[in-house]
């Protein structure tokens, strides 16, 4: 709670942890809001691509058979719809027959019919129950996608990377840099070899070996991203300990007979965790920011996965045309969560008084 108020202080962090929040719910949450609610948001309608914010259109609902999948399932990985949409101009209804004009057909084209009594009963058809509005909030992208939903489904991407590939690098970083710091000598020459060497690779290069290894993907993107993090929270560390480990209560410890491992845990950890938080929340910025970068490159998650990289890849050529915001919205939203972390990282510094990083 004290750091929660020290965040609070601070406008800038304030206002970073507040929109993280906005986003986590919404990437939490992400299918029970969004109104494309199939599997990463991948209904697609080439008729109605690149439609400006704001678009309206009406839709024959033809129902189909569809894969059922429990309550879970539909939370966290939508469901398949019930009906096949089509996108409609302009229709008319005579009895149970319907005449239709596709969105995208020309004026002069023929009217299309369907009989909707084989889908529908007489009260369905008196109620118009065969139709759907939708509204496309922030238009659609160039497949006729949905773009907020596929917006939002990629704060859940995000998220994921940030939060997975930050845990990876605290799992490998901190057993090494205490080991290295609490027994020193060659231990400690051994493993700080290791970390210069690791350290020396430039970071986007190691992770993009580690992703062509790996395979492409969104868990080999993970792990990659984590195996380079780990370098930073390991120097971390170490330095903590080794300026830890001399106090009066670690000699207390030892001399009462503790094992290693229960003075590193329980009597030197505690008291370095505020780097740890501070360097947590810089590198799940930085997580974030490689994930989009190995997305628009093509090596991150793989379609129809949503994710802001991959949105900035399929549209950045329309930056020199009048569809720009397809690809100005995804990389606003990426700055938007990279900057909130970093306001975030500040208040905490500030608040933790941390200055050994």
């Amino acid at each position: 709670m004290q750091i929660l108020r020290g965040i609070w202080k601070d406008p800038l962090g304030a206002a970073g942890l507040l929109i993280i929040a906005i986003g986590a719910f919404l990437a939490l949450f992400a299918y029970t809001l969004i109104s494309d609610d199939s599997p990463n948001a991948n209904e697609m309608h080439l008729a109605i691509s690149n439609q400006a914010p704001g678009f309206e259109a009406e839709f024959l609902l033809i129902p189909r058979e569809a894969e059922k999948v429990n309550a879970w399932e539909a939370f966290w990985s939508g469901k398949p719809s019930a009906f096949e949409r089509i996108p409609l101009r302009d229709y008319s209804l005579k009895d149970t027959k319907l005449f239709y004009y596709d969105f995208g057909a020309a004026k002069e084209a023929e009217a299309k019919s369907i009989n909707l009594a084989q889908y529908y009963g007489p009260d369905d058809i008196s109620k118009e129950a065969f139709l759907e509005k939708k509204s496309y909030y922030l238009g659609t992208d160039r497949y006729g996608r949905d773009l907020l939903s596929r917006l939002v489904l990629g704060a859940r991407v995000s998220f994921s990377v940030g939060f997975l590939a930050v845990l990876i690098s605290l799992i490998i970083g901190i057993p090494l840099g205490a080991i290295a710091a609490y027994y020193g000598g060659w231990v400690d020459k051994l493993i700080l070899w290791f970390i210069n060497v690791v350290w020396s690779i430039p970071g986007l290069l190691l992770v993009i070996a580690i992703t062509l290894a790996l395979g492409k993907g969104l868990w080999q993107v993970f792990i990659a991203i984590g195996f380079t993090m780990w370098v930073e929270v390991a120097r971390v560390i170490r330095g903590q300990i080794m300026s830890i480990r001399e106090k009066e209560y670690i000699q207390a410890a030892k001399v009462l007979g503790f094992s290693d491992l229960r003075i590193i845990w329980k009597h030197i950890l505690p008291n370095a965790t505020a780097p740890l938080i501070v360097i947590s929340a810089a590198n799940f910025a930085a997580a974030i920011l490689v994930e989009s970068g190995l997305s628009f490159l093509g090596l991150g998650a793989q379609p129809p996965s949503p994710t802001w990289g991959t949105m900035i890849k399929d549209h950045y050529a329309y930056l020199i045309m009048d569809k720009a915001y397809l690809a100005i919205i995804p990389g606003l939203a990426i700055m938007l969560l990279v900057l909130s972390f970093m306001f975030v990282g500040n208040a905490l510094r500030d608040t933790l008084d941390v200055k050994s990083i």
